[in-house]
């Protein structure tokens, strides 16, 4: 990789420090709604304990229970009809986030291509101190000073053997690239297919509620199997979409890069003299 190992050891720190608060945030979330809940229902208790009304019918009871479900926020219903398929997709969600940030921070014109790094080595070239050159590339973390390093130490074998050696270099960070972004890749592969196995399972139930009761279900008796369904749904779109955009965007960005990264080495590397060793 491009980035140095304290680099890559802070930004795995930071990342890893952003998924445990989003999942402090996420937990604290449910019972803090629980929370509000209960403050709503104080005001209530108190009206209840003024002298009471004569008591209803049974039967009157029951409908305004049927008329009044459970009193609970939209996030809340939201997660306990997930279950276990919104667990496993809010995990994947953070590590969407983590690999996301993680490729914004090493995807940068800084690391791959900085400009500092190109007018000291012009500069070097312009003085025909070549053997500074190749300190200077030997010594810089960017993929630009990876890739003259390779050329400059094959230098002294003729110029196609150097362009060679650069190519080496380019594929192999191009690779690594690749191989850290199609993570974002499989995730958003992977994300509709949890929520369609939820889909699944919720119509599932809610057709095992229509096969076993001996009466005809009452609507409020599948809506826990339907309110799976559409969750996981919905949460594994949620999911995938931004993978999908991300991916694209940031594979376009290092291609990009990469190019450039090419075309500038390889016009340096041309201002050198065959034949002559910069080690």
């Amino acid at each position: 990789m491009f980035l140095g190992r304290t680099r890559q050891r802070r930004l795995w720190q930071a990342t890893t420090l952003l998924m445990l608060i989003m999942a402090m945030f996420v937990a604290s979330t449910p019972s803090s709604s629980w929370a509000f809940q209960e403050a709503e229902a104080e005001p209530a208790a108190a009206e209840a304990a003024e002298p009471a009304a004569e008591p209803a019918p049974a039967g009157t009871e029951e409908e305004s229970e049927e008329k009044n479900p459970a009193n609970e926020t939209f996030l809340v219903w939201m997660i306990n009809a997930s279950g276990a398929f919104g667990a496993v997709l809010l995990l994947i969600s953070f590590i969407m986030v983590a690999v996301i940030m993680m490729n914004l921070l090493q995807v940068r014109r800084d690391n791959m291509l900085p400009e500092g790094f190109v007018a000291a080595f012009e500069e070097k070239l312009n003085a025909k101190d070549y053997q500074g050159a190749y300190e200077i590339a030997r010594n810089d973390e960017s993929l630009i000073a990876r890739v003259l390093a390779a050329g400059l130490s094959r230098l002294n074998r003729g110029y196609e053997e150097a362009i060679e050696g650069m190519q080496e270099v380019g594929e192999e960070e191009s690779m690594t690239m690749e191989h850290r972004l199609s993570y974002l890749a499989l995730i958003g592969s992977v994300a509709p297919m949890i929520g369609l196995m939820g889909t699944v399972w919720g119509m599932i139930a809610s057709f095992r509620t229509i096969a076993t009761a001996p009466v005809a279900p009452k609507p409020k008796d599948l809506a826990d199997g339907i309110s799976t369904a559409l969750f996981t749904t919905l949460e594994g779109l949620v999911v995938a979409i931004p993978a999908i955009i991300a991916y694209s965007l940031l594979r376009n960005r290092v291609s990009r890069l990469l190019l450039e990264v090419g075309r500038v080495s390889e016009g340096l590397m041309s201002r050198l003299p065959v034949g002559k060793s910069a080690e």
